[in-house]
């Protein structure tokens, strides 16, 4: 063949396609048929988002207080069940988990408080205390408290948080040191509370 090298590339281009036309119909591999048939999707394609699958999927997302360096801060726990004011507040009472503890959180209530249980009352969670042991006086009391004001508040059905001792209210310090019968919420602990 003679021409330059424009010439060759044409030449090759128009064999090639002489080639595949020489082949007969060309198709995606998959056989004529005379009607139409249905098509299974793949597992998982077509599904809508909220039914796709995730880590959390069936989870539920639950806010605890727990403290570093004096300050209460919210963290956010994915639970199998919110479950009720006193499971929550047990989940509270277990204290930081292993991962928790390592970026250097904690918790004041031992020691400090002796939380009893908590039950709901008219949209407040009212929680029982137990008498204390001796009078120590501990600076951390007032972070204690805000972490089971601060847990409590955050739920949708509880309104407030109150304490008693004995089924009497108990007064108790909120962030500025006065005491307080509540109900109490998490403003009451703003000054004490690492924004998020």
């Amino acid at each position: 063949m003679t021409g330059g090298p424009a010439a060759r590339r044409r030449w090759r281009t128009a064999s090639a396609l002489l080639a595949l036309l020489a082949l007969g119909p060309v198709g995606c591999g998959v056989p004529a048929e005379d009607r139409p048939r249905g098509v299974r999707p793949p597992p998982g394609v077509g599904l809508p988002p909220a039914a796709a699958a995730s880590p959390a999927a069936g989870r539920v997302a639950q806010p605890i207080c727990l403290v570093r360096d004096d300050r209460l801060v919210r963290v956010v726990r994915q639970v199998d069940v919110a479950g009720d004011v006193d499971l929550h507040l047990r989940r509270l009472l277990a204290g930081a988990s292993s991962a928790e503890r390592e970026s250097g959180l904690g918790s004041a209530l031992p020691g400090a408080v002796g939380v009893t249980g908590a039950r709901l009352v008219d949209g407040r969670a009212e929680v029982a205390v137990a008498p204390p042991r001796d009078e120590s006086g501990r600076a951390d009391e007032v972070l204690a408290y805000g972490q089971v004001v601060c847990t409590l508040d955050a739920r949708d059905d509880v309104s407030g948080v109150s304490f008693v001792r004995d089924g009497r209210p108990l007064g108790v310090p909120r962030a500025d040191g006065s005491l307080s019968p509540g109900p109490l919420t998490a403003a009451d602990y703003a000054a004490l509370t690492v924004p998020s």
